[in-house]
């Protein structure tokens, strides 16, 4: 009984922690949704391998929303017909990017300054790496059926056949395109659709939490902390510990304050840098954006990334 009430406790505060960032992100969606109901500004974002990633991550300082509030912010992205690159981009890099985890991680380590540099180069890094490598999967390979499919109804037919929309004819006249003006949706249809993506996305954030929370009661921190010391087992045990504990980005900074004397500078850095890109909770919201095969490519390039960085800080600091 012990250990069900820990987990209940643990679940609980999970998902207290992520329910306002997901009803954040999915409102900043359902905004852009109304603003920009074509999403015609979304296609001139820019699809440069570096660039593209690059802009997608500076447009997390603008939202304060971590890594859960992300996800619906992304999937519009991504349904506009933005650029790949740049919707990665912003995916990865803006749970860290955002001024609120900014701010926290100043807040929790202003006696080192290594470390608030570190923090947001390494998540750019990570960024730029993953966007380059999950655009090299072929669209259909790397995103979720509907995604793709809403995804390609807002292409130019000059990209996207009518076979691809699994539509009818859209704005072509005589082999040309024609640009089509999409009204803006009522505000009972935007609501509708704004409440049924968050709860979609929240049922997965429950099932993510859940998980999150057994894990955390059947793993206790004190093992992955007893190995705190030593520089290549520190940095595997802190990655571990970010992807079990789930905890959003915005508060990661205070958790890592209270066992940061006891590990070393490239394991308290890989906890900082690898939560807010893959966690328990996490895999279970990117079903709504990616396949399968891209959720286990992303997850297995940014383990490795964080490791080998997590060793050439400790090789560097220690």
């Amino acid at each position: 009984m012990a250990k069900l009430a820990t987990a209940w406790a643990i679940f609980q505060g999970l998902l207290l922690e992520a329910l306002p960032f997901l009803l954040t992100g999915v409102c900043i969606a359902s905004l852009a949704r109304w603003l920009a109901p074509g999403g015609a500004w979304l296609r001139q974002l820019p699809a440069h391998p570096l660039l593209g990633p690059l802009t997608g991550a500076a447009l997390g300082f603008a939202l304060p929303a971590c890594e859960c509030g992300n996800v619906p912010v992304a999937r519009r992205l991504l349904a506009g017909g933005a650029p790949i690159g740049t919707a990665l981009g912003f995916l990865f890099a803006a749970p860290v990017l955002n001024p609120i985890v900014l701010a926290s991680t100043w807040a929790a380590f202003p006696n080192q300054p290594w470390l608030l540099a570190a923090r947001p180069g390494a998540a750019l890094l990570l960024a730029v790496l993953l966007a380059t490598l999950l655009r090299l999967l072929p669209e259909a390979e790397l995103l979720d059926p509907a995604l793709l499919e809403e995804r390609r109804l807002s292409q130019p037919l000059t990209q996207v056949g009518l076979l691809e929309r699994r539509s009818g004819l859209v704005g072509a006249i005589g082999g040309t395109v024609q640009p089509v003006k999409v009204p803006r949706p009522p505000f009972q249809e935007l609501l509708q659709h704004g409440s049924r993506e968050f709860l979609d996305l929240a049922a997965l954030l429950v099932l993510g939490c859940a998980i999150a929370a057994t894990v955390q009661t059947l793993l206790p921190r004190s093992w992955l902390l007893a190995v705190g010391e030593a520089p290549t087992m520190s940095v595997l045990s802190l990655m571990l510990l970010a992807v079990v504990v789930s905890v959003c980005s915005s508060v990661d900074a205070f958790l890592a304050l209270g066992f940061a004397a006891q590990v070393t500078p490239g394991a308290l850095l890989a906890f900082l840098v690898l939560g807010p890109v893959v966690d328990l909770k996490l895999l279970g919201l990117f079903r709504v954006l990616f396949q399968p095969k891209a959720i286990a490519l992303t997850s297995a390039a940014a383990a490795v990334a964080v490791l080998v960085l997590g060793q050439w800080v400790n090789l560097m600091l220690l």
